[in-house]
């Protein structure tokens, strides 16, 4: 019989709070029945939503607290208001305490990355985590990191990310050698910032047998997926992906307009609208949905706070696949592994102030 995995909920981030959540939440349930559930929040809101979903209250426990961090509350008003009280902090403290596998919330990206970090701390050997998500291509699904944790980061930072991101991609896509590239602005060896250059060189002598490293990789490249993991500090990868779902907002709206122009284009829609259904489908941003907070002593994942509920059980569904699958222990078998090439990274400031 599976293993039970424990999954805490931040019952009160997002936009919508426990109204998304808790759906979500019977949503990913029905997908992974071996889920338990710990509610962090009001219990005022959590249990009317809690009683529309039997199967989910069976396997749930509410744990009260009416603190909750705001969407526009800077990282360390959280620290100080929010510390030790609020439902993301009580979440994020009992994965710390091995009450749950993982912890997700739909809340304040800055105020979780500073509080996961205060309270689970880094792993041996990364200065700083990062945020990693899955990304649909054109040769199926790559990890991309970081998308924003923090800004700006030296080579051996760069490196620490290849080796997270990599152990990511053989717990998702069950890869042996998972193929890496750095995202920079042209493949060539002269172009790019020094720490890109630089880390590239490192890559290359480490001919790390846990990951292939190919090189760099243009923006143009995530979607043609031409790498199991691409690589970037957290000011570009953020770009890239506000780029990508600007991008992918602008076809779907031009291709309404095409299709709803003339009589002709409606009635030939009609005749396509099987593989327009598809695209949707593959492009549906909800099941993109989730951040893994990498370089942690503990598995907590970040939804996006506008998510419907069949979004939020995406990203709680990454949140099992990484207990499921251990991903902590192949992050530090790597890291042990690659550990001679990693030079512990200087401190830098961090875009959660």
């Amino acid at each position: 019989m599976p293993q039970k995995v424990r999954i805490a909920l931040d019952a009160m981030g997002g936009d919508a709070g426990a109204s998304v959540v808790i759906p979500g939440a019977a949503i990913s349930l029905s997908r992974h029945p071996e889920s338990e559930f710990l509610l962090f929040g009001d219990r005022a809101r959590i249990e009317p939503e809690l009683a529309k979903h039997s199967e989910l209250k069976a396997v749930s426990k509410v744990v009260h607290t009416d603190v909750a961090v705001s969407m526009d509350d800077k990282p360390s008003q959280a620290l100080r208001r929010g510390r030790k009280t609020s439902s993301m902090w009580l979440a994020i403290d009992a994965v710390k305490k091995g009450e749950a596998d993982v912890a997700v919330s739909a809340g304040n990206t800055g105020a979780l990355m500073a509080m996961a970090r205060f309270n689970l701390r880094t792993l041996p050997g990364i200065d700083r985590p990062a945020i990693a998500a899955v990304w649909p291509t054109l040769r199926g699904d790559s990890v991309v990191l970081d998308l924003g944790a923090t800004i700006g980061g030296d080579a051996h930072h760069l490196v620490a990310l290849a080796v997270m991101g990599s152990a990511m991609a053989s717990v998702l896509f069950n890869l042996e050698r998972p193929t890496v590239g750095l995202l920079n602005i042209g493949v060539e060896e002269i172009k790019g910032h020094e720490e890109i250059r630089e880390a590239a060189e490192i890559l290359r002598a480490m001919n790390s047998p846990q990951f292939n490293y190919i090189g760099f990789v243009e923006g143009d490249g995530i979607g043609k997926g031409l790498a199991d993991v691409i690589v970037s500090e957290g000011f570009s990868g953020n770009i890239a992906l506000k780029a990508a779902e600007g991008t992918a907002r602008q076809m779907f709206g031009f291709l309404r307009d095409a299709m709803t122009s003339s009589v002709w284009a409606r009635i030939g829609y009609l005749f396509a609208r099987g593989a327009f259904g598809k695209l949707r489908d593959k492009l549906d941003p909800n099941k993109s949905n989730g951040g893994v907070l990498l370089g942690l002593k503990g598995v907590v994942v970040k939804s996006h706070g506008g998510t419907s509920a069949e979004g939020f059980a995406y990203a709680v569904d990454w949140g099992y696949e990484m207990a499921r699958y251990d991903l902590l222990t192949k992050i530090n078998q790597m890291l042990n592994r690659d550990g001679s090439a990693l030079v512990q990274a200087q401190t830098a400031p961090e875009d959660v102030s």
